[in-house]
Protein backbone atom coordinates (compact mmCIF):
# COMPACT_ATOMS: atom_id res chain seq x y z
CA UNK A 1 0.00 0.00 0.00
CA UNK A 2 1.45 3.30 -1.05
CA UNK A 3 1.37 5.00 2.36
CA UNK A 4 3.23 2.15 4.04
CA UNK A 5 6.93 1.60 3.76
CA UNK A 6 10.18 2.12 5.59
CA UNK A 7 13.91 1.51 5.23
CA UNK A 8 13.85 -0.72 8.30
CA UNK A 9 11.26 -3.00 6.62
CA UNK A 10 8.74 -2.09 9.32
CA UNK A 11 5.47 -0.83 7.89
CA UNK A 12 4.82 2.83 8.65
CA UNK A 13 1.83 5.01 8.13
CA UNK A 14 1.33 8.76 8.16
CA UNK A 15 -1.98 9.54 9.83
CA UNK A 16 -4.01 12.12 7.90
CA UNK A 17 -5.34 13.90 10.97
CA UNK A 18 -6.98 16.58 8.83
CA UNK A 19 -9.52 13.98 7.69
CA UNK A 20 -9.56 11.66 10.69
CA UNK A 21 -10.81 14.44 12.95
CA UNK A 22 -13.69 15.08 10.53
CA UNK A 23 -14.92 11.50 10.77
CA UNK A 24 -13.79 10.42 14.24
CA UNK A 25 -17.00 11.61 15.91
CA UNK A 26 -18.99 9.26 13.68
CA UNK A 27 -17.03 6.05 14.33
CA UNK A 28 -19.80 4.54 16.45
CA UNK A 29 -22.74 6.14 14.64
CA UNK A 30 -24.98 3.41 13.22
CA UNK A 31 -27.43 5.83 11.59
CA UNK A 32 -24.90 7.77 9.53
CA UNK A 33 -23.27 6.12 6.51
CA UNK A 34 -19.72 7.45 6.15
CA UNK A 35 -18.91 8.07 2.47
CA UNK A 36 -15.31 8.93 1.55
CA UNK A 37 -14.78 10.61 -1.81
CA UNK A 38 -11.89 12.21 -3.68
CA UNK A 39 -9.68 11.96 -6.73
CA UNK A 40 -8.10 8.55 -7.35
CA UNK A 41 -5.10 7.65 -5.19
CA UNK A 42 -5.52 10.59 -2.86
CA UNK A 43 -5.65 8.20 0.11
CA UNK A 44 -9.27 7.08 0.54
CA UNK A 45 -8.48 3.40 1.04
CA UNK A 46 -5.65 4.20 3.42
CA UNK A 47 -7.95 6.43 5.45
CA UNK A 48 -10.11 3.35 6.05
CA UNK A 49 -7.02 1.52 7.29
CA UNK A 50 -6.29 4.40 9.66
CA UNK A 51 -9.82 4.26 11.06
CA UNK A 52 -9.53 0.50 11.60
CA UNK A 53 -6.23 1.03 13.42
CA UNK A 54 -7.82 3.61 15.73
CA UNK A 55 -10.79 1.35 16.44
CA UNK A 56 -8.46 -1.49 17.42
CA UNK A 57 -6.54 0.88 19.68
CA UNK A 58 -9.79 1.50 21.58
CA UNK A 59 -10.24 -2.22 22.14
CA UNK A 60 -12.50 -3.19 19.23
CA UNK A 61 -11.85 -6.85 18.42
CA UNK A 62 -10.94 -8.08 14.94
CA UNK A 63 -14.09 -10.20 14.77
CA UNK A 64 -16.20 -7.05 14.98
CA UNK A 65 -14.44 -5.34 12.05
CA UNK A 66 -15.48 -6.42 8.55
CA UNK A 67 -13.18 -5.00 5.85
CA UNK A 68 -13.94 -5.77 2.22
CA UNK A 69 -11.74 -4.36 -0.57
CA UNK A 70 -13.71 -5.10 -3.70
CA UNK A 71 -10.84 -4.36 -6.08
CA UNK A 72 -8.49 -6.88 -4.46
CA UNK A 73 -8.36 -10.60 -3.82
CA UNK A 74 -10.31 -12.51 -2.59
CA UNK A 75 -13.24 -10.15 -3.22
CA UNK A 76 -12.61 -8.74 -6.69
CA UNK A 77 -15.08 -11.13 -8.33
CA UNK A 78 -17.97 -10.08 -6.07
CA UNK A 79 -20.25 -8.18 -8.44
CA UNK A 80 -23.91 -8.45 -7.42
CA UNK A 81 -25.88 -7.20 -4.41
CA UNK A 82 -26.77 -10.79 -3.55
CA UNK A 83 -23.11 -11.82 -3.52
CA UNK A 84 -22.24 -8.81 -1.36
CA UNK A 85 -25.00 -9.60 1.12
CA UNK A 86 -24.00 -13.27 1.28
CA UNK A 87 -20.39 -12.25 1.89
CA UNK A 88 -21.38 -9.89 4.69
CA UNK A 89 -23.66 -12.49 6.29
CA UNK A 90 -20.85 -15.06 6.23
CA UNK A 91 -18.74 -12.71 8.35
CA UNK A 92 -21.43 -11.96 10.95
CA UNK A 93 -20.70 -14.62 13.53
CA UNK A 94 -22.62 -13.09 16.46
CA UNK A 95 -24.94 -10.22 17.42
CA UNK A 96 -22.26 -7.82 18.69
CA UNK A 97 -21.98 -4.32 17.18
CA UNK A 98 -20.00 -4.44 13.92
CA UNK A 99 -17.95 -1.98 11.89
CA UNK A 100 -18.34 -2.53 8.13
CA UNK A 101 -15.78 -1.11 5.68
CA UNK A 102 -16.35 -1.54 1.95
CA UNK A 103 -13.76 -0.12 -0.41
CA UNK A 104 -14.58 0.52 -4.09
CA UNK A 105 -18.30 -0.03 -3.58
CA UNK A 106 -19.04 0.89 -7.22
CA UNK A 107 -17.95 -2.63 -8.20
CA UNK A 108 -21.39 -3.75 -7.01
CA UNK A 109 -24.15 -2.46 -9.24
CA UNK A 110 -27.27 -1.45 -7.28
CA UNK A 111 -25.54 -1.96 -3.95
CA UNK A 112 -27.63 0.73 -2.23
CA UNK A 113 -30.48 -1.43 -0.86
CA UNK A 114 -27.96 -3.78 0.78
CA UNK A 115 -26.11 -0.95 2.50
CA UNK A 116 -29.38 0.69 3.52
CA UNK A 117 -30.72 -2.54 5.02
CA UNK A 118 -27.69 -2.85 7.29
CA UNK A 119 -27.98 0.81 8.28
CA UNK A 120 -31.64 0.33 9.22
CA UNK A 121 -30.70 -2.69 11.34
CA UNK A 122 -28.96 -0.29 13.74
CA UNK A 123 -26.20 -2.70 14.73
CA UNK A 124 -23.56 -1.56 12.24
CA UNK A 125 -21.31 1.43 11.66
CA UNK A 126 -20.79 1.61 7.90
CA UNK A 127 -17.91 3.18 5.96
CA UNK A 128 -17.69 3.12 2.15
CA UNK A 129 -15.51 4.54 -0.60
CA UNK A 130 -16.19 4.63 -4.31
CA UNK A 131 -14.14 5.39 -7.39
CA UNK A 132 -14.86 8.56 -9.27
CA UNK A 133 -16.24 6.77 -12.32
CA UNK A 134 -19.22 5.95 -10.14
CA UNK A 135 -19.31 9.43 -8.67
CA UNK A 136 -19.67 10.85 -12.17
CA UNK A 137 -23.27 9.71 -12.16
CA UNK A 138 -23.81 11.03 -8.65
CA UNK A 139 -25.38 7.70 -7.66
CA UNK A 140 -23.03 6.97 -4.80
CA UNK A 141 -24.37 9.97 -2.90
CA UNK A 142 -27.95 10.36 -4.15
CA UNK A 143 -29.10 6.73 -4.04
CA UNK A 144 -28.24 6.27 -0.37
CA UNK A 145 -31.63 7.25 1.01
CA UNK A 146 -30.62 7.28 4.66
CA UNK A 147 -28.46 9.67 6.60
CA UNK A 148 -24.90 10.04 5.35
CA UNK A 149 -21.83 12.20 5.76
CA UNK A 150 -19.40 12.80 2.91
CA UNK A 151 -15.72 13.19 3.74
CA UNK A 152 -13.99 14.63 0.69
CA UNK A 153 -10.26 14.00 0.47
CA UNK A 154 -7.59 15.85 -1.47
CA UNK A 155 -4.00 14.80 -2.12
CA UNK A 156 -1.48 15.83 0.52
CA UNK A 157 -1.34 19.50 1.43
CA UNK A 158 2.15 20.97 1.67
CA UNK A 159 1.99 20.53 5.45
CA UNK A 160 1.04 16.86 5.07
CA UNK A 161 3.68 16.37 2.38
CA UNK A 162 6.44 17.57 4.73
CA UNK A 163 5.12 15.63 7.72
CA UNK A 164 4.74 12.43 5.73
CA UNK A 165 8.32 12.69 4.47
CA UNK A 166 9.50 13.03 8.07
CA UNK A 167 7.35 10.12 9.21
CA UNK A 168 8.82 7.92 6.48
CA UNK A 169 12.41 8.99 7.25
CA UNK A 170 12.76 10.74 3.91
CA UNK A 171 15.29 13.54 3.51
CA UNK A 172 13.68 16.96 3.91
CA UNK A 173 15.37 20.04 2.45
CA UNK A 174 14.51 23.57 3.56
CA UNK A 175 10.79 24.25 3.41
CA UNK A 176 11.31 26.64 0.49
CA UNK A 177 13.20 24.04 -1.55
CA UNK A 178 10.55 21.47 -0.69
CA UNK A 179 7.82 23.94 -1.65
CA UNK A 180 9.31 24.27 -5.15
CA UNK A 181 9.36 20.47 -5.47
CA UNK A 182 5.84 20.17 -4.13
CA UNK A 183 4.52 22.59 -6.75
CA UNK A 184 5.71 20.35 -9.59
CA UNK A 185 5.30 16.83 -8.23
CA UNK A 186 2.18 17.51 -6.18
CA UNK A 187 0.73 15.64 -3.23
CA UNK A 188 -0.37 12.18 -4.34
CA UNK A 189 0.87 10.09 -1.38
CA UNK A 190 2.26 7.28 -3.55
CA UNK A 191 4.88 9.49 -5.20
CA UNK A 192 6.82 9.52 -1.91
CA UNK A 193 7.78 5.93 -2.69
CA UNK A 194 10.17 7.44 -5.25
CA UNK A 195 13.14 9.74 -4.73
CA UNK A 196 13.97 10.98 -8.24
CA UNK A 197 11.91 13.50 -10.19
CA UNK A 198 11.55 11.35 -13.31
CA UNK A 199 10.05 8.46 -11.34
CA UNK A 200 7.76 10.81 -9.43
CA UNK A 201 6.40 12.36 -12.63
CA UNK A 202 6.00 8.89 -14.15
CA UNK A 203 3.93 7.92 -11.11
CA UNK A 204 1.70 10.98 -11.48
CA UNK A 205 1.21 10.27 -15.19
CA UNK A 206 0.15 6.74 -14.25
CA UNK A 207 -2.38 8.15 -11.77
CA UNK A 208 -3.80 10.47 -14.43
CA UNK A 209 -3.93 7.67 -16.95
CA UNK A 210 -6.00 5.66 -14.48
CA UNK A 211 -8.35 8.60 -13.97
CA UNK A 212 -8.78 9.28 -17.68
CA UNK A 213 -9.08 5.65 -18.73
CA UNK A 214 -11.19 4.26 -15.86
CA UNK A 215 -13.20 7.28 -14.77
CA UNK A 216 -13.60 9.64 -17.69
CA UNK A 217 -13.28 7.96 -21.07
CA UNK A 218 -15.78 5.30 -20.11
CA UNK A 219 -18.40 7.97 -19.45
CA UNK A 220 -21.25 7.51 -21.90
CA UNK A 221 -21.91 11.27 -21.98
CA UNK A 222 -18.69 11.79 -23.94
CA UNK A 223 -19.51 11.35 -27.64
CA UNK A 224 -16.47 13.04 -29.18
CA UNK A 225 -13.31 11.81 -27.38
CA UNK A 226 -10.96 14.08 -29.29
CA UNK A 227 -12.98 17.21 -28.51
CA UNK A 228 -13.34 16.23 -24.86
CA UNK A 229 -9.59 15.80 -24.50
CA UNK A 230 -9.06 19.18 -26.15
CA UNK A 231 -11.46 20.89 -23.73
CA UNK A 232 -9.91 19.02 -20.81
CA UNK A 233 -6.43 20.28 -21.68
CA UNK A 234 -7.69 23.83 -22.27
CA UNK A 235 -9.38 24.03 -18.88
CA UNK A 236 -6.43 22.43 -17.05
CA UNK A 237 -3.94 24.74 -18.75
CA UNK A 238 -5.99 27.75 -17.67
CA UNK A 239 -6.48 26.79 -14.03
CA UNK A 240 -6.87 29.78 -11.76
CA UNK A 241 -8.13 31.97 -14.62
CA UNK A 242 -11.68 33.17 -14.98
CA UNK A 243 -13.61 31.11 -17.50
CA UNK A 244 -17.19 30.66 -18.56
CA UNK A 245 -18.87 28.21 -20.87
CA UNK A 246 -19.40 31.08 -23.32
CA UNK A 247 -15.73 32.06 -23.27
CA UNK A 248 -14.70 28.47 -24.02
CA UNK A 249 -17.21 28.28 -26.89
CA UNK A 250 -15.81 31.54 -28.31
CA UNK A 251 -12.26 30.18 -28.00
CA UNK A 252 -13.18 27.23 -30.22
CA UNK A 253 -15.09 29.46 -32.60
CA UNK A 254 -11.83 31.37 -33.05
CA UNK A 255 -10.26 28.06 -34.10
CA UNK A 256 -13.14 27.48 -36.55
CA UNK A 257 -14.35 24.57 -34.43
CA UNK A 258 -17.99 24.38 -33.48
CA UNK A 259 -18.98 22.98 -30.11
CA UNK A 260 -22.32 23.20 -28.40
CA UNK A 261 -22.72 25.22 -25.18
CA UNK A 262 -24.35 22.26 -23.40
CA UNK A 263 -21.51 19.97 -24.46
CA UNK A 264 -18.91 22.25 -22.84
CA UNK A 265 -21.07 22.45 -19.71
CA UNK A 266 -21.33 18.66 -19.60
CA UNK A 267 -17.58 18.19 -20.06
CA UNK A 268 -16.76 20.58 -17.22
CA UNK A 269 -19.28 18.84 -14.96
CA UNK A 270 -17.55 15.53 -15.69
CA UNK A 271 -14.18 16.98 -14.65
CA UNK A 272 -15.68 18.46 -11.49
CA UNK A 273 -17.43 15.22 -10.55
CA UNK A 274 -14.20 13.32 -11.16
CA UNK A 275 -12.65 15.62 -8.52
CA UNK A 276 -10.09 16.94 -11.01
CA UNK A 277 -11.49 20.48 -10.98
CA UNK A 278 -12.81 22.58 -8.11
CA UNK A 279 -14.98 25.55 -9.17
CA UNK A 280 -14.75 28.84 -7.31
CA UNK A 281 -17.73 31.15 -7.82
CA UNK A 282 -17.57 34.93 -8.22
CA UNK A 283 -19.26 36.84 -5.39
CA UNK A 284 -20.16 40.52 -5.53
CA UNK A 285 -19.17 42.04 -2.19
CA UNK A 286 -21.49 45.05 -2.46
CA UNK A 287 -24.67 43.27 -3.54
CA UNK A 288 -23.88 40.11 -1.53
CA UNK A 289 -24.81 37.92 -4.50
CA UNK A 290 -23.15 35.11 -6.45
CA UNK A 291 -22.39 36.28 -9.98
CA UNK A 292 -23.40 34.00 -12.84
CA UNK A 293 -21.13 33.30 -15.78
CA UNK A 294 -17.40 33.35 -15.24
CA UNK A 295 -15.73 31.51 -12.40
CA UNK A 296 -12.29 30.16 -11.61
CA UNK A 297 -11.34 26.50 -11.61
CA UNK A 298 -8.58 25.06 -9.44
CA UNK A 299 -6.90 21.67 -9.78
CA UNK A 300 -7.13 18.90 -7.19
CA UNK A 301 -3.35 18.72 -7.51
CA UNK A 302 -0.86 20.85 -9.43
CA UNK A 303 0.89 17.75 -10.74
CA UNK A 304 -2.12 17.35 -13.05
CA UNK A 305 -0.91 20.43 -14.92
CA UNK A 306 2.84 19.71 -14.82
CA UNK A 307 2.53 16.08 -15.88
CA UNK A 308 0.58 17.14 -19.00
CA UNK A 309 2.93 19.93 -20.07
CA UNK A 310 6.58 19.92 -21.11
CA UNK A 311 7.02 23.52 -19.93
CA UNK A 312 7.52 23.26 -16.17
CA UNK A 313 8.12 26.92 -15.47
CA UNK A 314 6.10 28.22 -12.54
CA UNK A 315 3.45 30.89 -13.02
CA UNK A 316 3.30 31.83 -9.37
CA UNK A 317 0.00 33.72 -9.49
CA UNK A 318 -2.38 30.81 -10.16
CA UNK A 319 -0.01 28.26 -8.57
CA UNK A 320 -0.01 29.97 -5.16
CA UNK A 321 -3.76 30.52 -5.37
CA UNK A 322 -4.31 26.84 -6.15
CA UNK A 323 -2.18 25.66 -3.23
CA UNK A 324 -3.87 28.01 -0.76
CA UNK A 325 -7.33 27.16 -2.12
CA UNK A 326 -6.83 23.42 -1.63
CA UNK A 327 -5.25 23.83 1.79
CA UNK A 328 -8.19 25.88 3.07
CA UNK A 329 -10.79 23.60 1.45
CA UNK A 330 -9.17 20.61 3.21
CA UNK A 331 -9.69 22.47 6.50
CA UNK A 332 -13.42 23.00 5.80
CA UNK A 333 -13.29 26.64 4.76
CA UNK A 334 -15.64 27.74 1.95
CA UNK A 335 -14.09 29.94 -0.76
CA UNK A 336 -15.32 32.28 -3.48
CA UNK A 337 -13.72 34.98 -5.63
CA UNK A 338 -14.60 38.49 -4.44
CA UNK A 339 -15.67 41.27 -6.80
CA UNK A 340 -15.96 44.91 -5.73
CA UNK A 341 -16.45 47.26 -8.66
CA UNK A 342 -13.63 46.66 -11.12
CA UNK A 343 -11.41 45.17 -8.43
CA UNK A 344 -10.99 41.56 -7.38
CA UNK A 345 -10.19 39.91 -4.08
CA UNK A 346 -8.58 36.53 -4.75
CA UNK A 347 -10.66 34.79 -2.08
CA UNK A 348 -13.53 35.51 0.23
CA UNK A 349 -13.28 32.78 2.84
CA UNK A 350 -16.10 31.67 5.11
CA UNK A 351 -15.77 29.55 8.22
CA UNK A 352 -19.06 28.47 9.76
CA UNK A 353 -21.86 31.00 9.52
CA UNK A 354 -20.27 34.16 10.83
CA UNK A 355 -16.50 34.19 10.25
CA UNK A 356 -15.32 35.83 7.02
CA UNK A 357 -11.85 36.67 5.71
CA UNK A 358 -10.56 38.52 2.64
CA UNK A 359 -7.42 37.07 1.04
CA UNK A 360 -5.01 38.25 -1.62
CA UNK A 361 -2.19 36.08 -2.96
CA UNK A 362 1.00 37.33 -4.67
CA UNK A 363 4.57 36.18 -5.16
CA UNK A 364 5.84 39.47 -3.74
CA UNK A 365 5.13 43.19 -3.40
CA UNK A 366 8.61 44.32 -4.34
CA UNK A 367 7.44 47.51 -6.07
CA UNK A 368 4.77 50.12 -5.40
CA UNK A 369 2.70 49.15 -8.44
CA UNK A 370 2.32 45.57 -7.25
CA UNK A 371 1.72 46.64 -3.66
CA UNK A 372 -1.00 49.11 -4.67
CA UNK A 373 -2.67 46.52 -6.88
CA UNK A 374 -2.82 43.95 -4.08
CA UNK A 375 -3.92 46.38 -1.37
CA UNK A 376 -6.48 48.34 -3.43
CA UNK A 377 -9.43 45.91 -3.10
CA UNK A 378 -9.01 45.79 0.67
CA UNK A 379 -9.44 49.55 0.95
CA UNK A 380 -12.74 49.42 -0.96
CA UNK A 381 -14.30 46.90 1.44
CA UNK A 382 -16.26 48.69 4.17
CA UNK A 383 -16.76 45.92 6.73
CA UNK A 384 -14.16 44.98 9.34
CA UNK A 385 -13.52 41.30 8.61
CA UNK A 386 -9.81 40.31 8.67
CA UNK A 387 -7.65 40.87 5.57
CA UNK A 388 -4.66 38.75 4.59
CA UNK A 389 -2.02 39.20 1.91
CA UNK A 390 -0.23 35.88 1.33
CA UNK A 391 3.27 36.24 -0.11
CA UNK A 392 6.10 33.97 -1.17
CA UNK A 393 8.59 36.61 0.06
CA UNK A 394 10.76 35.66 3.03
CA UNK A 395 8.98 38.08 5.31
CA UNK A 396 8.18 38.18 8.97
CA UNK A 397 4.43 38.22 9.57
CA UNK A 398 3.39 41.84 9.99
CA UNK A 399 0.33 44.06 9.90
CA UNK A 400 0.23 46.95 7.45
CA UNK A 401 -2.73 49.26 7.82
CA UNK A 402 -4.89 46.48 9.21
CA UNK A 403 -3.74 44.06 6.49
CA UNK A 404 -1.81 41.04 7.69
CA UNK A 405 1.13 40.14 5.42
CA UNK A 406 1.82 36.42 5.76
CA UNK A 407 4.41 34.09 4.26
CA UNK A 408 2.35 31.42 2.49
CA UNK A 409 5.01 28.69 2.81
CA UNK A 410 5.33 29.05 6.59
CA UNK A 411 1.58 29.42 7.04
CA UNK A 412 0.83 26.08 5.38
CA UNK A 413 3.96 24.28 6.61
CA UNK A 414 2.91 25.16 10.18
CA UNK A 415 -0.67 23.99 9.57
CA UNK A 416 -2.03 27.38 10.59
CA UNK A 417 -5.61 28.64 10.51
CA UNK A 418 -7.08 32.02 9.69
CA UNK A 419 -7.80 34.08 12.80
Amino acid sequence: MYNYFGDDSVNKIYKRETYLKKIRGFYNDSEMIKVITGIRRCGKSTLLDMIVTELKETGIEDKNIIFIKLDKKPYKNISTPEELENLLESKLTDDEFKYIFIDEIQNIKNFEPVIESYRLDGNYSIFITGSNSYLLSGDLITKLTGRKIEIEMLPLSFYEYIEMKKELDKHVDSIYEEFEKYIKIGGFPGLLNYDDYESQIAYVKNVLNDIFEKDIKSNEKIKNREMFESVLKYVINNFGSEMSVNSIVKYYEGLNEKIDYRTIERYIDILINAKILYPCENFDIKSKQVLKGEKKYYLADLSIYYSLNTDNRINYGPVLENILHNYLVSKNYSLSVGKIGNLEVDFIVRQGNDNYYYLQVSKNIENDKTKNREYAPFYEIKDLYPRYLFLLDLIINENVGGIRNVNIVKFIANNEDLV
